[in-house]
């Protein structure tokens, strides 16, 4: 197994915890030198937060417990492509590298819709890997979805 592999099966974790609390299944792990610093899950319906994506907690913790909002060596594992809040809060956070699991056709702000991490006008742009566990990822988000209707 990779750490990719390892950290994203624990990213889908968080992802199952969101199913069972009614949230969209997405889960995030932050890793810094292949330690978790952070890991959080959807939490929007919950909080009332529109912000509340797994993404933006997992920074929001992973740059408070290394008193420093500048993530440049840090690793995010995400289930699902970002959206553009996510991604400029990636960008925002001069994350290192972004591993997500299945894309995202409808929002998707990394390799679908848009390029945000990858553009070249902006003053910081983030490694990114994409489709590990893809399949696990994308199999979480249907069976959500089904379920609701």
């Amino acid at each position: 197994m990779t750490p990719d592999i390892d950290f994203m099966r624990l990213a889908l974790k968080e992802a199952e915890d969101a199913f069972k609390e009614g949230e969209v299944p997405v889960g995030a792990v932050l890793v810094i030198n292949n330690e978790i610093v952070a890991s959080s899950h959807n939490c929007r319906e919950s909080t009332l937060d529109p912000t509340a994506h797994a993404e933006v907690l997992a920074l929001k913790e992973g740059a408070r417990k290394v008193e420093n909002w500048r993530l440049t060596g840090a690793v995010l594992y995400v289930t699902k492509e970002p959206c553009i809040m996510c991604a400029g809060a990636m960008v925002n956070a001069r994350l290192g590298r972004l591993v997500y699991g299945c894309g995202d056709t409808k929002a998707g702000a990394v390799q679908n819709l848009y390029r945000i991490l990858s553009d070249k006008r902006l003053n910081h742009q983030v490694e990114v890997v994409s489709g590990v566990l893809e399949e696990e990822c994308a199999a979480l988000l249907k069976r959500f979805f089904q379920e609701r209707r």
